[in-house]
């Protein structure tokens, strides 16, 4: 009989945790293995100065990070690689169309097609988009990207501040841009 109330002790005792410390330690779980997932997406992300790009226009002309962060002296800027085929990308386009009316966000299209074809799709969404076309990967992979969407934050000097990749909310978007236009190490 008392080895049955011995075995039955931790579960008494786990049933007696209070609520809120369940709680506690699931969330922390969570956000650790969401922290580790994020590590283990940018473990290719350079650091130090933002990589370089040319591109077409997917409306015609030609930028490049020099010539975007030019247009925005002084300024934190956000490049945001996404993809016609994803469906994250979707789900997080609201996102970024609101991050774009305060801060200067190029889009990267990647391996999505031409430059008319991006266009169209970006047309059918009803976005306002300043995007580059990546049809070959090439600048996801300068920036160690294996997938989108992904958020490269830009301070003013043109260090590369913050990679985010996968689903991101606005808020932390902002909190990016923010931290990276103020100074913040």
């Amino acid at each position: 009989m008392a080895d049955q109330s011995s075995s039955t002790e931790p579960a008494a005792r786990r049933a007696r945790r209070p609520r809120w410390q369940r709680y506690a330690l699931e969330a922390g779980l969570f956000l650790l293995v969401f922290g580790a997932v994020q590590a283990w997406h940018a473990r290719d992300v350079p650091r130090g100065p933002a990589p370089a790009f040319a591109a077409t226009l997917a409306g015609g002309g030609q930028t490049s990070l020099a010539d975007w962060r030019a247009a925005h002296p002084g300024r934190a800027v956000a490049v945001y690689f996404w993809a016609d085929w994803c469906p994250i990308c979707r789900a997080q386009q609201g996102s970024i169309d609101d991050l774009g009316r305060d801060w200067p966000v190029l889009t990267v299209a990647m391996q999505s097609g031409d430059g008319a074809a991006v266009s169209r799709v970006l047309r059918e969404r009803g976005l306002n988009w300043a995007a580059a076309v990546d049809a070959d990967g090439r600048i996801a992979a300068q920036y160690g990207l294996h997938g989108v969407p992904a958020l490269a934050i830009i301070d003013a000097r043109g260090a590369l501040r913050s990679m985010a990749v996968g689903y991101t909310t606005e808020a932390g978007m902002r909190a990016r841009l923010w931290w990276a236009q103020h100074g913040g190490d």
